[in-house]
């Protein structure tokens, strides 16, 4: 069942990407380097890799 899930999400994605495709823009993803921001479209393969391996967290506010 999850595997049909999937799929009906994935088409339903793509719909929406088409039908708004004229509407979409390009955004720069920048991240921290040894200190630096860098875009990360500037990365080669293997640190691109790195990049979507990444744990995303919000810290709570003390």
């Amino acid at each position: 069942m999850q595997v049909i899930h999937e799929v009906q999400v994935e088409n339903e994605t793509q719909f929406l990407l088409e039908r708004n495709s004229e509407r979409r823009t390009k955004c720069l993803v920048y991240t921290r380097v040894m200190g630096y921001h860098r875009p990360v479209e500037s990365f080669n393969i293997g640190k691109k890799g790195e990049h979507k391996q990444r744990q995303h967290f919000a810290e709570n506010r003390s």
